[in-house]
Order: structure tokens, then C-alpha cells, then sequence
């Protein structure tokens, strides 16, 4: 059974974000991309709440700009998927979860040692180039949930 509802549009749409966020830190690094995405949907708190398909996650504003700089700066985010992202984004949607990024609700690219909190939320791990936060204990169940 896989970890969210989705249709094949939402496969090519994760795989292109994780290419577009995180293509240079190969199959691992874009696996936890994808990963964050797939905890926003099923998180439904903090700023995540009544978010109810991928394309809601990946289009989602906040703070009058997309969540993702990927989206903003359009970047590779706007080629098409190719197949091996593909195949990962059906991984994250279908069972894959690893940390750093296992109940990860946030990611960034510091250019810089990572901080131990990003918007008071907990460091919970760095890949490459990227860190990753989880939420504040007891502050969102539905990040931790399978």
C-alpha cells in the first residue's frame, strides 16, 4: 500500500522537483527530496495543514512566494521527468523513508555549516548539501505517521 493516494501525474511531478532540488546530490540526495514532499502531504499541521494531493505540496505559496525555490526560479523544475526519478519518486510515494529526511518537513541548502534549528525546528540531519528539519516534538503526529 503506498504512503499517499497519487495518480502517474504526481510521479513525473515529484521527479521533477527532485531533480530540480537536488539532482547533484544523486539517487540518495533526491530520494529524501522526494520524501519531505511525500511528509507534507501526510502531515496535515503547522504549515502543512489541508494540503490533499502532490501537486498542493509543490504549489503551495507561502509568504507570497512557492515553498520550493525550485518552482520560484523555474531552473530545471520545468524539464520534463526523466526516467530514473521517475522510479525514485514512485519509491518515496510507495515506501521509501531514510533519515535525515525520514520525518523531515523542511529542507534548504545553507552554503554554510547547518544551523542547529531552521525556524525554531530541529536539525535532523544534513545529506550533502542539504539539511533537514523535523518538527518540534509533539507539535505534528502526522509527520511521523508511515
Amino acid at each position: 500500500m503506498p504512503r499517499v493516494k497519487y495518480v502517474d501525474s504526481d510521479v513525473a511531478l515529484i521527479a521533477r522537483m527532485m531533480r530540480a532540488e537536488a539532482e547533484g546530490e544523486g539517487p540518495l540526495g533526491m530520494l529524501m527530496v522526494g520524501n519531505v514532499i511525500v511528509n507534507r502531504l501526510k502531515a496535515n499541521c503547522l504549515d502543512f495543514k489541508d494540503l490533499r494531493s502532490v501537486r498542493d505540496v509543490i504549489f503551495q505559496i507561502q509568504g507570497g512566494n512557492y515553498s520550493f525555490e525550485a518552482v520560484q526560479k523555474g531552473n530545471v523544475f520545468y524539464n520534463r521527468a526523466r526516467g530514473v526519478e521517475k522510479r525514485l519518486a514512485k519509491q518515496t510515494l510507495d515506501y521509501w523513508r531514510q533519515q535525515p529526511s525520514k520525518f523531515a518537513l523542511w529542507y534548504f541548502n545553507p552554503y554554510a555549516p547547518c544551523p542547529s534549528t531552521w525556524y525554531n525546528q530541529p536539525l535532523a540531519g544534513q545529506y550533502k548539501q542539504h539539511c533537514y528539519y523535523e518538527p518540534i516534538a509533539n507539535t505534528c503526529e502526522g509527520a511521523y505517521l508511515y
